[in-house]
């Protein structure tokens, strides 16, 4: 599958860059989670206890802090009423089956080929502009004050990005699980009260599979193959660029963890370069990080169930607004090799724009900055000429 770099496999690490490392796509996956969960009516030990084996498995395959996310397209819809649980759920494994036959057939390979890299920098740079307009909205849900914590957060994971014994993230992280916990848990009712998750087979409705084709899987596939596999094999050469992996063994994967997921009772799920960005800023290296994560989501959707949903909902999101302002920037960062030539600066701006502005966005984009660039090579060709 390829799935891993041949440099040896890499040792996992726990240490303290992984700890804080582990929490840097927090801001992503902890509101898209609540979201849905309320959504869908979906029991959230069975949803959690799955996001977490998906995390594992993706840490302990790649060996790098290589990421799991809600699938984001799908989420609106859910978010927004359109769709049930069970729908989502199906609509997972029909997506994951689309992309092991496109994963088998060498059309990942040839996309990789095929997409120019000022094109994939557009879309880092459009997914970064995103994450940096959901983390402002986090941050002034609590007006004046939320403003004041999220700039000191933010101050901080700065300040201690490079510190080998005071990691910024796990500060961050802890300091709002402490607050939440002795402020927001009305523990006199017996919150968070342990409780066994039990797993079964969903019910899936497969007689609404051609409906949900049209309203969920096919919204998610431009971002999938944008986003969570060309954009993330290109990110994954840029930080670690000892230990590459190829959008084939991307598309193995995702496609893997979308049959499981949902036969646990959790969500679709999908790589990205952002959550990817969001361990390597915090100090993450090795897939150690994910996988402390993903324990944490196991271990509280088996003990904890909707407990773990509820400390979720009630954590400060202008915490994990913070944490989203560094993984976009991170993001931005990536793209300063395009700056320097104003050719490939006018492919990547329009690109980032389309993935900010436009339904579809992503697959737009990509397609306008593919076209673009061609435009421009074929110009350059007769002027030379």
């Amino acid at each position: 599958m390829n799935a891993t770099h041949p440099d040896h496999s890499p040792a996992l690490r726990f240490n303290c860059g992984e700890w804080a490392g582990a929490f840097g796509d927090i801001g992503t996956d902890l509101p898209l989670l609540v979201a849905m969960l309320a959504a869908t009516g979906l029991a959230a030990g069975p949803v959690f206890f799955a996001f977490g084996v998906a995390l594992i498995l993706s840490g302990w395959l790649y060996r790098l802090p290589m990421p799991v996310q809600p699938l984001k397209a799908m989420a609106v819809v859910v978010i927004a009423g359109q769709a049930s649980g069970p729908q989502l759920q199906l609509a997972g494994l029909i997506l994951g089956t689309l992309m092991l036959v496109l994963a088998m057939s060498g059309a990942l390979t040839w996309l990789v080929r095929v997409i120019p890299l000022c094109v994939v920098r557009g879309v880092q740079v459009g997914l970064a502009l995103n994450l940096g307009w959901a983390a402002l909205r986090m941050a002034g849900r609590h007006g004046v004050a939320g403003w004041m914590v999220a700039l000191v957060a933010l101050g901080m994971l700065l300040w201690l990005r490079r510190s080998p014994r005071w990691p910024g993230g796990l500060l961050v992280i802890g300091a709002g699980l402490l607050w939440t916990l002795g402020t927001q848990v009305d523990w006199s009712v017996g919150f968070a009260r342990p409780a066994l998750t039990t797993l079964t087979l969903p019910e899936l409705p497969w007689s609404d599979w051609s409906v949900v084709l049209g309203l969920l899987v096919l919204p998610q596939l431009p971002l999938s193959l944008s986003n969570s596999l060309v954009a993330t094999q290109r990110t994954v050469a840029d930080l670690f660029p000892s230990r590459p992996v190829s959008a084939r063994g991307l598309g193995f994967t995702f496609a893997g963890l979308n049959f499981l997921a949902p036969l646990l009772g959790g969500v679709p799920v999908c790589h990205g370069c952002g959550g990817l960005a969001g361990h390597y800023a915090l100090g993450a290296r090795t897939g150690g990080s994910v996988i402390i994560y993903g324990s944490v989501f196991l271990l509280g959707g088996a003990l904890l169930g909707g407990a773990l949903a509820e400390i979720a909902r009630l954590f400060p999101f202008p915490l994990l607004g913070a944490l989203l302002l560094l993984e976009s920037g991170v993001l931005v960062s990536l793209a300063r090799d395009q700056v320097a030539s104003p050719t490939l600066f006018l492919v990547t701006a329009p690109v980032a724009l389309c993935c900010v502005f436009l339904p579809y966005g992503y697959l737009i984009g990509a397609g306008l900055g593919i076209l673009l660039y061609h435009a421009f090579l074929h110009t350059s060709s007769l002027r030379a000429a």
